[in-house]
Parts: C-alpha cells; sequence; structure tokens
C-alpha cells in the first residue's frame, strides 16, 4: 500500500475542510487518523526490529573455562561401559586421557569434572583458555593424526562416532588404544546424559551426577529467563567458511535445539537435511528476522557488511535490519557443562539485558 505524504494528507483536508459543514470535519479527523495510521505502517520488518536489540550483536561469556565441579577426584577403575557404536569398552586407566570431536564438548567435559589435569589431547575445537598448553592431536587442518594420538599414549581416548573415520577407528583399534565413542548428535535433551556417559567411562560418576545437575539447572534458569515474544522472532543459523561456503542449518543440525530455547523460530525446519547450501530462494522464502552465525565464520565472509553479498541475504528482513548475532566457534555448538551460559548470553544478545 503506498503510504500518503504530509502535503497530501493536508491538501485532501484544505479540500475538504472549506464545506464548513458537520460531515466535513468528520472526514477530516478520519483523514487525521489515516495519516497517523499510515505514516506508522510505512516501515517494514515492525516485528523484527521492535522485538529485543537492533543491528548486529556479540554473544560473549564471562569465561570460556567450564568451571570444575571439584577437585581432581581419584576414579574408581575398571570400568566397563557401552559405547556408542554399540562395543562394550573396559577402561582400566584415565591418567591420560585424550579428548577429540567437532565441537570441543568432550574435552570441555572432562575440564568441569575436575579431570583437566590428566587432559594430554584435544581437538582444534576445544579452544578454551585452559586447554590452550593441550597438545592438538588434530592438526591445523582439523583432522585427527593417528600419528598425534599414539605419541601422546592415551590411556583413554574419548571422541565420537562422526570425528573418527572407518580407516582411524581401525588404526587405533590395531594399536591398541582403548577409545570410548560417545553421541554426537547436539540436543538439549541430550547435554546432561552426555556428561554423565563422559564421567562414567571415566570412573567418576558421582561427578558426573554432580555436573549434570549443576548444568540442568543453568540451562533451566536460562531457558525461563528469555522475554517471551509474540510474534516469535524467525531466527536462521548460518554456517560460513568465506562467501562460497555457505550453509542453512536445519532440523538436527543443533541449531535448531538452540533456536527453540530461545523462544525462536526456525527458519530452517522445513529443511530436509541439517545443512543445506543457501540460495537466493530459500533464504527469501524463509524471511528471518535474525540470522544467528559463529564469529569466524562472519570474519571469513567480511563481517555484517560482507554477510549482505551472500545471496539471498540482502532480501530478508535480517539482512536489511543488519540483525546479526554471533558468537564465538568454540563455544556456540559445544551442547556441554556451559550450555546454559550460552543460551543466556545469546538471549542478552538478541533481546537485550533482562531488566532487574
Amino acid at each position: 500500500m503506498r503510504c500518503a505524504t504530509s502535503e497530501e494528507a493536508c491538501g485532501r483536508a484544505r479540500r475538504v475542510g472549506s464545506g464548513r459543514s458537520w460531515w466535513a470535519r468528520g472526514v477530516l479527523a478520519i483523514l487525521a487518523l489515516s495519516l497517523v495510521v499510515g505514516v506508522a505502517g510505512c516501515g517494514n520488518d515492525s516485528a523484527a526490529s521492535t522485538s529485543g536489540q537492533r543491528g548486529p550483536a556479540t554473544a560473549t561469556l564471562t569465561d570460556l573455562d567450564p568451571t570444575p565441579v571439584g577437585p581432581l577426584p581419584t576414579p574408581t577403575l575398571p570400568v566397563t561401559v557401552r559405547s556408542f557404536d554399540g562395543t562394550d569398552v573396559t577402561i582400566t586407566d584415565a591418567d591420560r586421557i585424550i579428548a577429540v570431536d567437532r565441537y570441543g564438548t568432550l574435552a570441555q567435559i572432562v575440564w568441569a569434572l575436575g579431570m583437566g589435569p590428566k587432559l594430554v589431547g584435544r581437538s582444534t575445537s576445544a579452544a578454551f583458555p585452559a586447554v590452550r598448553e593441550v597438545p592438538n592431536v588434530a592438526g591445523g587442518n582439523g583432522m585427527l593424526s593417528v600419528e598425534s594420538v599414539l605419541a601422546q599414549r592415551p590411556s583413554v581416548f574419548l571422541t565420537d562416532t562422526v570425528s573418527v573415520t572407518p580407516a582411524i577407528r581401525d588404526q587405533l583399534k590395531a594399536a591398541g588404544v582403548t577409545v570410548v565413542y560417545f553421541d554426537p548428535q547436539r540436543t538439549m535433551d541430550g547435554v546432561v546424559p552426555q556428561i554423565e556417559a563422559v564421567a562414567g567411562a571415566l570412573g567418576v560418576p558421582e561427578r558426573g551426577q554432580a555436573l549434570g545437575q549443576r548444568t540442568r539447572d543453568e540451562i533451566a534458569a536460562a531457558t525461563a529467563a528469555v522475554p517471551k515474544q509474540d510474534p516469535a522472532l524467525t531466527m536462521a543459523f548460518l554456517y560460513l567458511r568465506t562467501t562460497s561456503i555457505t550453509f542453512l542449518a536445519g532440523p538436527g543440525s543443533g541449531a535448531d535445539a538452540l533456536i527453540a530455547a530461545l523462544g525462536g523460530k526456525d527458519a530452517g525446519a522445513a529443511l530436509k537435511e541439517p545443512f543445506v547450501s543457501i540460495t537466493s530462494e530459500a533464504m527469501i522464502a524463509a524471511a528471518p528476522d535474525l540470522l544467528i552465525v559463529m564469529s569466524d565464520g562472519l570474519k571469513s565472509v567480511g563481517g555484517v557488511d560482507g554477510l549482505q553479498k551472500v545471496p539471498g541475504i540482502a532480501q530478508t528482513p535480517a539482512g536489511r535490519n543488519k540483525r546479526v548475532v554471533d558468537m564465538s566457534d568454540s563455544v556456540l555448538f559445544s551442547f556441554g557443562p556451559n550450555t546454559g551460559k550460552v543460551i543466556a548470553a545469546l538471549s542478552k544478545a538478541i533481546y537485550g539485558p533482562v531488566p532487574a
């Protein structure tokens, strides 16, 4: 609908007013009301622009290191556990732990259990400050190196079923490495069971219960504090690695779980895969009010301005309002002991601070 300018509205009012009749005064009142309503309705994306923060924002944690639930514990070993690959694994020693997965979750759990001093190997994604000096067995390209693993002489190797290829699994088995596999799925319901499973494998089940309860409480508190929106913001998570590698997240990606916790509507809910390549048509149809991205990914496309060049972004409400929230790559999808803090930080960046 075309919005009337003030000159047009005033011209109509003068013409109507010249009749000096009672109905003319009524029309004047209606025209004045129409002008107010029309001007208010001229802006685009009104729902998106009035719900929380405007423009770009960064979600940050005060401390990236997971807080240990207690001092270094004494494990009760040996223990036999069911690995996620369906095998039974007996762990006899937890003095030298390697933890490798896509998002650094397992290393975070080990640290939060109080067993950080036993960690002798990690993945590239485990980038929190406390493990900076722990050897990276994945190398600069993020690919697991069997030679690097063996060099650390691990007593137990914690990983998931997507971080290790079948060929590397065979090599680790042939080398006699004790490997426990965990569920790679990113869900809110899976956070605490994952913590308890890692603790069980390391012979400290009581620590797992304590850390699990603390994490459960933090998630519940952070989720309850998210401001309620009506209508809910449509949010899209974008995975970015330069403008030639761009994906929209869908069901099963982990982004869907975060968006639900943040009270949002998932823009990728109709996708058939966890991640699909971004196209102009898909982005315009999804029409997100807000984009969530990893900080390094945002930098790789040239920041918020560079993001506008990704197909379809500039035509979305989020693109027009430059409403983008970024968060550290090593934190956003960790789904570990810091999950409650991640939700709280994202909520603050999206909706603004919660009034005291």
